[in-house]
């Protein structure tokens, strides 16, 4: 469901396929103790995603935004990552309100295909090439980051980063099944296009969720 931004639309529960706390292994916030709340819903269906077990949003208990916040609090860090699936199916303001609320730091992980909702502290926009972004979070991401999973991916990043506002970071991340192949390529077309940084999944490599 794509919701307006309206208190009339808040709702106070959405379906979580996971919460977890851990270290962000990705971006900008790379090494961060975070809390990590996966939601239940997908509608851009990546090939490659590895959590292709969020995409039925029916198939994950709907869970009460206060409840979640109270778990959030349970942990000493305070940075929020909302994630999915794909978050933005779902009216995320009262979760990130309460989330605020609560002294969190509010970030979320989206492919921007759906209308954004919510209080953010930061957005990482991941766009996708099966359902494009919507002009909106282009605008508002501080955080653009780009799997890239074959040669073709440098220039539809460069299209991308054209479209992001001036001060929006820009990153180049290896899909992880073609790591191997493509970061050597990734650590040469930043060495050329210094805007470029790199984003790597830390935590695969250290064993972490």
């Amino acid at each position: 469901m794509n919701l307006a931004d309206t208190a009339e639309n808040t709702i106070t529960s959405v379906p979580v396929m996971e919460a977890f706390y851990t270290l962000q292994g990705e971006g900008f916030h790379q090494g961060r103790a975070a809390y990590f709340i996966r939601l239940g819903g997908c509608d851009v269906g990546c090939f490659w995603c590895d959590v292709k077990e969020s995409w039925d949003a029916s198939a994950h208990p709907v869970q009460n935004i206060a409840q979640i916040v109270e778990e959030a609090k349970k942990h000493a860090g305070r940075l929020a990552v909302i994630t999915g699936g794909e978050p933005l199916m779902h009216n995320l303001t009262g979760l990130t309100q309460q989330l605020q609320d609560a002294g969190f730091e509010t970030n979320i992980e989206t492919s921007g295909s759906s209308a954004l909702t919510g209080n953010w502290n930061w957005i990482c926009l991941s766009p996708k090439k099966f359902k494009a972004p919507l002009t909106e979070v282009f605008e508002k991401a501080n955080e653009l980051k780009v799997v890239v999973y074959n040669k073709s991916d440098f220039s539809w990043a460069e299209q991308n980063a054209s479209k992001v506002n001036a001060n929006c970071k820009l990153y180049l991340q290896p899909e992880w099944s073609r790591c191997n192949e493509m970061l050597p390529l990734i650590i040469d077309y930043i060495k050329e296009n210094p805007q470029w940084e790199l984003s790597m999944q830390l935590h695969k490599y250290i064993n972490v969720p």
